[in-house]
C-alpha cells in the first residue's frame, strides 16, 4: 500500500494561509486536491454574516473541492483559547450559538464531519462542572451533526502545546465519544485521531491504532518534532497509515501540518500528484 491508497484533504486553517481566506480553495485544487477541511474560519465570531458564509461556500464550490471536515467555533486557532464549548459563560454560550451555524454551513456543501474542541480547563471553575457543560454542549452539537447525516468528531490534543486541555490521550478522547453517544442515542460521535498530537504525548501509535480504528471517523496528520511534513521528521507515517487501511479505516486523511519557510504549494513533494486527488 502507501501514500497514494489513502484519500487526503488539505486543512485550509493551517496550509494555503499565506493567501486570503477566499483564495485557498482554488490553491488546493491547484495543488491537485479534490477536498478540504477547516477549522472555523471566522474566529472572533461563531455567526458571521451570512454574505461571508456565501462567499466562503461560493469559494469552495467554484475551486471545484469539497468540504469534507468543519470545526465548529473554539475561540481564537491557533492561539491559546483551544476550544469553547466546556468554559462556563460566555464563550459556551459563543459555542451554542454556533452549533446550527455551522451545520447549516457544512450541509450546504455536503460536509459530514463536524470536529467540537472540548476547551481548557478553567482556573477556579470544578472540572466536574466544566465536564457536565461539555457533555451537554456536545450532545446539542452531536444532534445537529445528525440532523445534516454528519459525525460528531472529538479530538484529543498534546499536553506540552495544550496544557490545560484536559482531552490529551486516546483513552480520554474516546471515554468522551462513549459518554456522547450514550447520551443522545444516536452512535455518531466518534474518535477525530491526530497522529501528531498523540505522539507528542508519547502514545504508542500502532497500539492505538489497533484499539481505536474502529471508533475513528477522521484521521489528521503531522510529522514530529516540528509538526512539518512527512518526511521532516520521525514518524513512520506511511506505516501508521496503512496500519489504519488494514485495521478497516477508509475515511479522509487530513494533512494538518505546517509548510515550513516557503510557499505551500511546495509543500507536498513527499505524495505523487496522482495520489493527491480523491477517487
Amino acid at each position: 500500500m502507501g501514500f497514494a491508497d489513502q484519500r487526503f484533504n488539505v486543512n485550509l486553517s493551517i496550509l494555503f494561509t499565506e493567501l486570503p481566506l477566499l483564495e485557498r480553495p482554488a490553491a488546493a485544487a491547484a495543488a491537485g486536491f479534490s477536498a478540504v477541511e477547516l477549522w472555523w474560519p471566522w474566529t472572533d465570531s461563531p455567526t458571521p454574516a451570512r454574505s461571508e458564509l456565501d462567499a466562503l461556500k461560493k469559494a469552495i464550490e467554484d475551486a471545484g473541492v469539497r468540504l469534507t471536515g468543519l470545526n465548529f467555533y473554539a475561540g481564537r486557532l491557533p492561539g491559546p483559547d483551544r476550544g469553547a464549548l466546556s468554559v462556563p459563560g460566555e464563550e459556551s454560550e459563543r459555542f451554542r450559538a454556533n452549533i446550527d451555524v455551522a451545520a447549516g454551513f457544512a450541509a450546504s456543501l455536503g460536509c459530514t464531519a463536524l470536529n467540537a474542541l472540548y476547551g481548557n480547563r478553567v482556573e477556579g471553575v470544578d472540572p466536574g462542572e466544566q465536564d457536565a457543560l461539555a457533555l451537554e454542549n456536545l450532545a446539542l452539537a452531536a444532534r445537529a451533526a445528525d440532523r445534516i447525516g454528519a459525525i460528531l468528531l472529538i479530538e484529543a490534543l498534546n499536553q506540552p502545546e495544550s496544557p490545560l486541555y484536559p482531552l490529551v490521550s486516546a483513552p480520554a478522547a474516546v471515554e468522551v465519544v462513549d459518554q456522547v453517544n450514550a447520551a443522545t442515542g444516536l452512535g455518531n460521535a466518534k474518535f477525530l485521531m491526530d497522529l501528531y498530537h498523540l505522539s507528542m504525548n508519547g502514545e504508542d501509535l500502532p497500539s492505538v491504532i489497533e484499539r481505536y480504528a474502529a471508533r475513528t471517523g477522521h484521521v489528521q496528520i503531522a510529522d514530529n518534532p516540528g509538526r512539518g511534513a512527512p518526511g521532516t521528521g520521525s514518524l513512520p507515517l506511511e506505516e501508521l497509515l496503512d496500519q489504519l487501511k488494514k485495521a478497516g479505516y477508509d475515511g479522509w486523511v487530513g494533512l494538518e501540518y505546517k509548510p515550513g519557510d516557503r510557499p505551500s504549494a511546495e509543500a507536498f513533494a513527499w505524495l505523487p500528484a496522482e495520489a493527491r486527488a480523491a477517487r
